[in-house]
């Protein structure tokens, strides 16, 4: 930001009881956005079709689903609704809810957890009791006892398979009848291959049955598909874990000065709540009586706590440490800034980059091909051996072995461990390929005033300008909302000078703003448009008349961590360039002072956008870090871009991510973070090509038993899951 006057901008007003936090996400159009749970899929083909149908749907706009959350992502026009979604979800086979993060972070996961649990306890009892009547068979029992020991075991597997096998049943049954595949068919066939091939020798008195090979699929698929949710539980999203910290109920205080216990959602803009000490804030709003200090961690990144008195604004999670507060509601529910960041987060874990699109591609193969593979493998199979039962067995290995879950994970599972290590350190990713774009940048472009520094500068000598200059000035920097003119109409007010009456004011972009006192012309504003000599200092000028420019000079600090930033970002072999609209003396001081080399000063919004296509143009891939009106085309511009939770409404519209504390160190951490996590997807897809190139020519050759693919499926998962883990 340039030390002229450029923009006028509502939100930045000191007055406004608006945390940062508040005030980066309040773009989010919350109307126009449903979320729904889907406990019912497992797969990339279930991503592509849940998505397909969501898009077709009329009103719909856009919709992501997020395969590790188990959750879609809808933008729609303002009509739609959600039960609309869940209908149309439930007419191609999918049991969907409108997500309650509050509900179904506590509850769905559990719930689904112990099913399957239970579900794989049912199957393990059931093997350790088929195996040991399998023990009589392998030990040479032959004629009726043989046949005795089959049925036993056929009247403990075929209950046993009904029930613990439900999920895979019910999942393929529901694609079938709607005309399309999924990954639980083939593991279905498998099954039913295996336990009808094992009734039929039983029945005609075989003497192989494969009861003890069924349960012990069955087994083997229900813990590996069990391992892999807890391990994706365990990269539990920002989402969720911000959700669980909104306050289900509040303490609102009547007319007469009684507490009642009410729902957050029964509250209402201008009611009281008490927030006791040790409690977290239920809403967001601002205090009217009662002094405490707050930990704000969560919406600043702020370590130390902050003192919260009367005028104070608070939002929804943060902690109350020390005294009572009562807080008048500003938001409430959906509408506070927690809720919002959690959607925020939840967008980005849904987004879609390239590796996405590489997985649905590969999904989109599976379906056919693998029951293609299977068919073949069975018929050439049968054509040499004349066996069918030895056909049918690695026609089912072929089947589960195919399997393209590692595949279907191998980016959701990255995407949401790093999201959520980025958010723990104070990084808002708002564009869900924003990650993937930041891991290509070679080249940092950082603007100055309200960046690299606080953007709080303070006037010096306000006392040597004369009464009536001072009344002129503080007039014109109202009018502005940049914020050396802020800083100046504070400092004159805190002297309790008055501002004088002018006409005709009107602000030029990149200049300063002029306007007429008395008749008289008068501007505050760039040097280089006063007629004045730009000073070594950050400056503004006040000019009367056609008189002498009057220099009005400021000092600003350093924001925490951006020597850090700067510092982390070239030891990673990073191009940082500082450009900003400041003179050069002073932008050339900072520099030097920050450990930046390259410098472009006095640059108007355009030139900055300008300098960063030239770069673009030239092959660099750009990160552009800023925060005000005059960075916003840079933003734009910018092959990635990151503004701090300060900035204004249009540079945070324009960037890809938001800090939410006032610390600059996690720009370095979230450019080592997205190369680490494109490293990873990359790696999961090495991982699931390489199974894939070893383990299907394994079952078609007949060396895989069913047994023996199930075991390599669920490994292969969980290894992709648990390398997606190293991020954190």
């Amino acid at each position: 930001m340039s030390s002229t006057f450029e923009h006028v901008s509502p939100a930045a007003c000191p007055a406004c009881s608006v945390t940062p936090a508040a005030e980066a996400l309040a773009e989010v159009p919350q109307d126009a956005r449903l979320m729904l749970s889907l406990p019912g899929i497992h797969c990339a083909a279930c991503i592509s079709t849940v998505e397909k149908a969501l898009a077709d749907a009329p009103g719909v706009q856009s919709a992501r689903v997020n395969l590790t959350l188990k959750r879609a992502m809808v933008d729609a026009d303002a009509g739609v609704t959600a039960e609309d979604l869940v209908q149309v979800l439930e007419r191609v086979g999918y049991e969907a809810h409108e997500l309650d993060p509050g509900v179904l972070a506590s509850t769905e996961a559990d719930r689904a957890s112990k099913d399957l649990l239970m579900r794989l306890a049912v199957a393990g009892f059931a093997m350790m009791n088929v195996m040991l009547l399998s023990v009589a068979v392998w030990s040479g029992a032959e004629g009726v006892t043989r046949d005795m020991m089959h049925w036993i075991s056929a009247a403990i597997v075929l209950p046993a398979i009904v029930f613990t096998g439900k999920p895979f049943y019910v999942n393929a049954w529901s694609a079938l009848k709607h005309g399309r595949l999924n990954m639980d068919v083939p593991i279905t066939l498998a099954i039913l291959l295996a336990v009808g091939t094992s009734l039929y020798e039983t029945i005609h008195s075989g003497e192989h049955a494969y009861f003890d090979a069924a349960i012990s699929l069955t087994f083997f698929l229900l813990a590996g598909r069990y391992l892999d949710y807890r391990t994706r539980a365990s990269a539990r999203s920002a989402a969720q874990e911000l959700a669980a910290m909104e306050v289900p109920r509040a303490l609102r205080l009547s007319a007469d000065g009684e507490t009642e216990a009410v729902g957050v959602a029964e509250l209402a803009v201008g009611d009281i709540v008490l927030v006791k000490p040790g409690g977290r804030v239920p809403v967001d709003g601002v205090v009217r009586e009662g002094t405490s200090e707050i930990d704000r961690a969560l919406m600043t990144g702020e370590s130390l706590p902050a003192f919260a008195g009367p005028g104070t604004a608070v939002s929804a999670g943060e902690v109350n440490l020390t005294g009572p507060l009562t807080v008048e509601v500003t938001a409430a529910g959906e509408d506070t800034a927690l809720h919002r960041i959690a959607d925020l987060v939840a967008i980005a874990e849904s987004g879609r980059n390239n590796y996405t699109s590489l997985a649905d591609q590969a999904a989109k193969l599976y379906a056919p091909g693998v029951h293609i593979l299977s068919a073949l493998a069975a018929v050439g199979w049968y054509l040499y051996t004349f066996d069918l039962r030895v056909s049918l067995n690695i026609a089912a290995a072929v089947l589960i072995i195919t399997c393209p879950c590692a595949l279907g994970l191998a980016v959701p599972a990255v995407t949401t461990a790093a999201s959520g290590r980025l958010f723990r350190k104070g990084m808002l990713i708002k564009d869900g390929t924003a990650m993937e774009r930041l891991a290509e940048v070679d080249t940092v472009v950082f603007d100055k005033t309200g960046t690299l520094t606080m953007g709080a500068p303070q006037p010096v000598g306000l006392g040597d300008l004369p009464e009536e200059a001072q009344g002129v000035a503080l007039s014109l920097a109202t009018v502005s909302g940049h914020p050396l003119a802020e800083a100046l109409a504070k400092g004159l007010r805190d002297m309790g000078r008055l501002p004088v009456p002018l006409t005709d004011v009107r602000e030029v972009p990149g200049y300063g703003v002029a306007g007429n006192w008395n008749s008289t012309p008068v501007r505050l504003g760039r040097a280089t448009w006063v007629g004045a000599e730009a000073p070594g200092v950050t400056a503004t000028f006040l000019q009367i008349d056609g008189e002498a420019p009057r220099a009005i000079t400021f000092i600003d600090s350093m924001r925490p961590g951006a020597a850090e930033a700067v510092k982390g970002l070239r030891a990673n072999g990073l191009r940082v360039i500082l450009i900003s609209g400041d003179t050069k003396g002073a932008v050339d001081r900072f520099a030097s002072e920050i450990g930046i080399d390259e410098v472009v000063a006095e640059a108007l919004p355009d030139q900055k956008a300008a300098r960063v296509a030239e770069l673009a143009h030239e092959g660099a891939k750009v990160l552009m870090v800023g925060d005000g009106l005059n960075d916003t085309a840079a933003l734009t511009a910018a092959h990635v871009s990151i503004s701090p939770a300060s900035a204004l409404d249009a540079a945070r519209v324009a960037s890809d991510m938001v800090l939410l504390g006032k610390d600059l160190a996690p720009i370095a951490d979230a450019f080592e973070t997205s190369v680490k996590a494109r490293a990873r997807i990359r790696e999961n897809f090495s991982i699931a090509t390489v199974y894939n190139i070893i383990a299907v020519p394994f079952a078609i050759a007949g060396f895989a038993t069913p047994l023996m693919a199930a075991l390599a499926m669920s490994a292969s998962s969980i290894t992709v899951s648990l390398n997606a883990l190293r991020l954190r």
